[in-house]
């Protein structure tokens, strides 16, 4: 498969975790790889790609998934379910590039990368374990949830592009399915992610959900009830 990527970080022994970054309409892999240094650190065994999107808008290297000209609340949704089959497609490549399953796989997604992320396991809940949103949102409403997902909401209170209110109807959608979701609202931050959103992603991948949960696909086990409390 030929894409635009952009590898944060690649250990030397096989990856324990594979971190997938997905940028903003206009943006391209190689910006959104500085928001993926800030997980190498924590998380010295991942295989860490930001991804660029599959179509070229405006001059290079600016990419997207699909097209917002023109795009209504009665259209999001078939743009995106047009472009999702090649959105999964990719994950899959790299899951298979490193060997790793969806229980190992964290989407973490920035605006547009955060709508695919969240509608990739709305269409297909076993692509991945993990996703986390920053000021996102989903096209329309799920009608399903599973605790096999588990779902970082990150949303800047000030936010003009992506209104706050779509990220609390998206936890509330969740919460009453019984879904796995947390929400974290940063005040006065807009269409954008600083530090305080950054350490609230890392803080929930390394305490929300257990580092031994990213690691128990490798091992061969089954995450046991009492091992992943921390996630109910």
């Amino acid at each position: 498969m030929k894409h635009d990527h952009f590898v944060v970080q690649s250990p030397q022994a096989p990856a324990k975790q594979l971190l997938l970054l997905f940028h903003g309409v206009g943006d391209n892999p190689v910006s959104m790889g500085e928001p993926g240094r800030w997980f190498a650190p924590q998380f010295p065994d991942a295989l860490i790609v930001s991804v660029g999107g599959a179509q070229a808008c405006g001059p290079a290297p600016a990419r997207q998934w699909f097209s917002v000209a023109g795009v209504t609340e009665e259209n999001r949704q078939q743009r995106v379910d047009a472009i999702m089959p090649v959105f999964i497609d990719t994950v899959r490549y790299w899951q298979k590039e490193s060997g790793l399953g969806p229980q190992a796989t964290a989407l973490i997604g920035f605006s547009q990368g955060a709508i695919m992320a969240l509608e990739s396991i709305k269409a297909q809940p076993d692509l991945a374990s993990r996703v986390i949103a920053f000021n996102g949102r989903y096209a329309s409403l799920p009608q399903q949830a599973t605790t096999a997902n588990t779902i970082h909401l990150i949303h800047g209170g000030d936010d003009p592009v992506i209104e706050l209110a779509w990220a609390v109807a998206a936890q509330e959608a969740l919460q009453s399915l019984g879904g796995d979701v947390t929400l974290d609202i940063v005040e006065g931050l807009g269409h954008a992610i600083d530090e305080r959103s950054m350490n609230i992603a890392l803080n929930h991948l390394r305490f929300t959900v257990p580092k031994h949960y990213f690691d128990e696909p490798l091992s061969g086990g089954t995450p046991k009830d009492d091992d992943i409390i921390e996630l109910l």
